[in-house]
């Protein structure tokens, strides 16, 4: 992408890897839009990357399952200038600790798939117009459980494969606009505890060893596709 001002919306972006990439992004002089179901957390996130003096931060609190708070952040995006990348980063892990399949409450499988699939399919068509007037990016942050059958994952697993999907299918249809599916990789984060509450999960890489794949697909001339973020910067080892 070419030097000036660039507007990136993280979904997510108030811990873990959505706060490391919204950091590197607004070291490097991006604009943001940050969304989260957490107020609190994210506008301290805000004030961080003010801070910084090298980038414009919007801070939009909410859930991304809720159609007025999409709109919400892609108004954010315009009065900024437009868009140039989107990252469905906000996810939803569902009960924990994981329940297998046989047991998994419906109701709860439906506000995964409503958070995890339906949501960034959303945020997509709502910014569709201004992604394809720059040429943009988005990248799904996808999951290794989207392609590996794990026993009690069934849930989380079955959404991260569908958003994989219909990430394919929107870089076939859209071939104006690059999508990446992304597995970042084991990270450690909260979500990555709450699906193994009993587990010490500090041997696990922070969130910021996967940023610098990510930043390759953001600023590389890799084709649309699916791909793992440390196997990008292979010298990015856990």
């Amino acid at each position: 992408m070419a030097d000036r001002t660039r507007v990136a919306v993280i979904t997510g972006g108030s811990k873990g890897l959505g706060r490391a990439l919204a950091r590197a992004l607004g070291g490097n002089g991006w604009s943001l839009v940050l969304d989260a179901r957490g107020a609190e957390a994210l506008e301290a996130v805000g004030r961080e990357l003010r801070a910084q003096g090298t980038t414009t931060v919007v801070t939009v609190p909410g859930d991304v399952a809720d159609e007025q708070h999409r709109w919400q952040l892609v108004e954010a995006a315009e009065q900024l200038g437009g868009l140039h990348l989107l990252v469905n980063n906000a996810s939803v892990l569902g009960p924990s600790p994981q329940p297998r399949l046989a047991d998994y409450p419906l109701d709860v499988l439906g506000r995964v798939y409503e958070v995890n699939v339906v949501a960034p399919l959303a945020l997509v068509q709502a910014a569709l117009p201004m992604l394809r007037a720059s040429a943009g990016r988005v990248l799904d942050i996808s999951s290794d459980a989207a392609v590996e059958p794990y026993e009690g994952w069934g849930g989380y697993g079955s959404a991260k494969a569908a958003l994989d999907h219909l990430t394919a299918v929107l870089a076939a249809e859209e071939p104006g606009v690059r999508f990446y599916a992304v597995d970042p990789g084991d990270m450690r984060t909260q979500m990555h505890q709450d699906a193994f509450p009993d587990e010490d999960i500090s041997d696990r890489p922070p969130p910021e060893d996967s940023v610098p794949g990510l930043l390759r697909l953001v600023d590389g001339d890799l084709p649309s596709g699916r791909y793992q973020a440390r196997a990008l910067v292979p010298e990015v080892t856990a």
